[in-house]
């Protein structure tokens, strides 16, 4: 549990941030009626807990990233960290998590077209010693992304004072 304590000053400034990463300070502080200076220091507060980063968003749309997909692979236990090194390494992954306690593991990727996601899933994960692919689905509209999810106001200001 976290003893750094988060209220609801820094749950307006997130939100003010995630509807626009290039605001100024002075903006969020005419916008919350705060001091500029304290908007400031919280902001530079929230980066070095590790509470939020600020950080570029890419669009894969943009760049014709039409297709995701959503792969489910087991992965040998004897080869898992070379395994996840490689799936690192990979482009077209976006995503990629363990399952707890199982050999699991998830992937999300984007590529241009379904021939490339089709190639991916046949013949470029099967070529991974230690790699059998379980599952895939196909993702025709994403929601909501990790980068617009926000907790509950109320778990700011639950956070016990350091």
């Amino acid at each position: 549990m976290h003893t750094n304590f988060l209220d609801t000053l820094d749950y307006q400034i997130i939100t003010e941030l995630q509807k626009n990463a290039r605001i100024a300070s002075s903006e969020i502080a005419r916008l919350l009626g705060a001091n500029e200076r304290t908007i400031r220091k919280r902001i530079d507060r929230l980066v070095d807990l590790g509470a939020v980063r600020l950080t570029a968003v890419v669009n894969p749309a943009y760049f014709n990233y039409a297709t995701a997909a959503d792969i489910f692979i087991e992965a040998d236990p004897q080869l898992e960290e070379d395994i996840i090194a490689r799936l690192l390494a990979m482009q077209e992954i976006s995503y990629l998590a363990l399952g707890q306690g199982t050999k699991e593991i998830s992937i999300e990727a984007r590529f241009k077209d379904n021939g490339a996601l089709r190639d991916f899933i046949r013949a470029v994960l099967p070529s991974i010693p230690g790699i059998k692919v379980t599952g895939y689905a196909l993702v025709p509209r994403i929601l909501r992304n990790i980068d617009e999810w926000m907790p509950k106001q109320e778990d700011f200001g639950s956070f016990s004072n350091p």
